[in-house]
Parts: C-alpha cells; structure tokens; sequence
C-alpha cells in the first residue's frame, strides 16, 4: 500500500510584512536608538569639556578674562565641527552645533546639581554652567545659510571663540561687584572662593590674572576674544577635516 506523501510545510511570514508594520518597527527603533544617541552625545561631549575646561567652567571665580574665554571655544568647536560635517554631508541636516550643545548644556545642569551641590554641598550660584546655546545656533545657521564649510568654519568659527564672554557678560556681571570684606576690597565671585575652600585646587596659591596682560587693564577680555575667534577658525577647519576623513568610504582589499 503507498504511503501518503509528507505534507507541505507551512509558509514562513515575516515579522514585519504590510506597510503599517514596517512604520511600526521604524518608530519603534527610532524611539530606542535616539535617546541612546543623546546619552552618548551627552557623555562624550562632557567628559571631553570637563577634560580640557574642567575647572574653568566648574568655578564662578575661575571664569576669568584671560584663560576661560581663550580655552572653551578650542574645546567647544570639536563635536560640532565633526557631526556638522558628517550630518551636512551624508544627511543635509544642520543641527550638529545645537545638538551637541544642548547635550553637553543638559548633562552639565545634571553633572553640577547632583555632584557639586548635593553632594559636595556647593552653592548652585557657585558651581552653574556657563550658556553657549547660541554658539551651537550661530554654526547651524551659518552652514544652512551658506552651504559652505569654509564659510562656516571662517565665521562660524570666528563668532565661536568671539562671543564665549558676551554671552555670559549677564549672568557674570553680578559676580563682578565690588565688595569689601575685612578692609580688603574683592569682588563677590572672589568671596566665594575664599569661603568655599576645595581641596586639590591649588588657586589662591597665586593669581589667574597675574601676567603681562594686566598691562593692557580692561582690553584684556577683547583682546583674548578676538585672538580665541582667529585661533578657533583653524581649530573649526581642522576638526571639520577630521569629519570628512570619517565620511570617507573607504575600499578594503580582500586578501587571497
């Protein structure tokens, strides 16, 4: 007697097979790989700034005329100058500058609020992030206006290391106050450095300002700006080189 023969086996289905499915998985994967990206983002652009900033930024009374203006923009022209080349390039979008700002800025307000005021008992008034959103917005616009990565990087550049102190002249002006404190005149961001005394900061062992700029009195912090913008125009060109080297598709010869 013949044997019946095997049954056909069922038809696979993909998991993803109509449109409405595959619009599903894409905002699925959007909604996990975007705030991965952030988190990134955020945690190499602060590890970076706090690397080559670190106490410039950290301290009210550190934000002097003459190093925290010249150093910021160096470090602040990085991120930026590489992911505005990689997304411009690849993607058409001009969001590098405000997006990684908006990074480093939120896990800034996080990094001094947890560490530096609840626990290490800092005053937030002491301890808050300096602003450069409107760096990172000068840039994007810059580059959507222009289409030109030597444009942007001649002015975008210039105007990053030019308006570091500008931007911050409203929120620093209070902490330049005058005051007297046992005959000694200082100013109030002074004050709060000889109150809260940290360890391992060996700043009141001499002064910041303490060098042959002083001779030029108040043209000091224009003088630093203007210098910190033509610098920062060849640092912005030479990470922007660094994006494109990485756009680059690069052919590996199979080896036989």
């Amino acid at each position: 007697m013949a044997q019946d023969a095997p049954a056909a086996p069922a038809p696979t289905r993909t998991a993803v097979a109509t449109s409405a499915e595959q619009r599903r998985a894409y905002i699925q994967f959007d909604l996990l790989i975007i705030p991965l990206i952030v988190l990134l983002f955020m945690g190499i652009f602060s590890f970076h700034f706090a690397l080559l900033v670190g106490d410039w930024d950290y301290w009210v009374d550190w934000r002097d005329r003459r190093w925290w203006p010249l150093v910021t923009p160096l470090a602040l022209s990085v991120l930026p100058g590489v992911f505005g080349y990689l997304l411009w390039d690849r993607l058409r979008l001009p969001v590098a500058g405000t997006l990684t700002i908006l990074c480093l800025t939120f896990a800034s307000w996080v990094s001094r609020y947890l560490n530096f005021h609840l626990f290490a008992d800092f005053p937030m008034n002491m301890v808050w992030p300096s602003t450069y959103i409107a760096l990172g917005l000068i840039f994007d616009c810059i580059l959507l206006l222009s289409r030109s990565f030597f444009v942007t990087g001649l002015f975008g550049g210039f105007l990053f290391g030019l308006l570091v102190y500008p931007l911050n002249w409203p929120l620093l002006a209070p902490f330049q106050v005058p005051v007297e404190l046992h005959g000694t005149m200082l100013t109030v961001a002074d004050l709060l450095g000889y109150e809260y005394v940290r360890t391992a900061i060996p700043e009141y062992v001499r002064k910041i300002e303490q060098s042959t700029l002083r001779t030029f009195g108040e043209a000091v912090t224009p003088l630093t700006a203007v210098f910190a913008g033509f610098l920062n125009i060849l640092n912005t060109w030479f990470w922007m080189w660094i994006g494109y080297l990485g756009a680059k598709s690069v052919w590996l010869r199979k080896i036989t």
